[in-house]
């Protein structure tokens, strides 16, 4: 099944809140050999103003991956997952992520290219608090290798 074009321009409305764990945020933290004391203990994110231990940036991946799940899940998308290849991630942070929080991210399918038999996708996910306050905004692109 091919990539249909008018996927471009779908919104999926956010989902379940991910709520924000301590735990979880120490674990990422010391997966991508994050540092700060912030990540890990609450004083010295306290001491920074926070109220709980702060995610590294690239946190927001694991939001914004539950949000692009949605797509893939889609059938009318036509998206095979064995054929994806994650091109590339980038992030715009308008707060910090900290414990705590719990994040909706409502996902944005910005543009659909071909590319030879696959295709290149391009996602937007808008990652806020349950309460409307804006956290972060990823843009993703996925390949999808068209069939051999």
């Amino acid at each position: 099944m091919s990539i249909s074009p008018d996927l471009a321009g779908r919104v999926y409305p956010a989902g379940d809140p991910y709520i924000v764990g301590r735990e979880k945020i120490r674990e990422f933290a010391a997966a991508v050999k994050a540092t700060s004391a912030a990540h890990f203990d609450v004083e010295a994110a306290g001491a920074l103003g926070y109220a709980d231990v702060v995610a590294p940036p690239t946190f927001a991946v694991l939001i914004a991956q539950r949000a692009d799940a949605q797509l893939i899940a889609d059938p009318e998308s036509g998206i095979d997952f064995s054929r994806v290849v994650h091109a590339d991630q980038r992030f715009t942070h308008h707060r910090p992520i900290v414990a705590g929080d719990e994040l909706v991210t409502e996902l944005h399918v910005d543009t659909v290219r071909a590319m030879g038999g696959g295709a290149m996708i391009t996602t937007r996910a808008e990652i806020s608090t349950t309460g409307g306050r804006h956290v972060a905004t990823t843009i993703s692109s996925l390949l999808v290798r068209g069939e051999e």
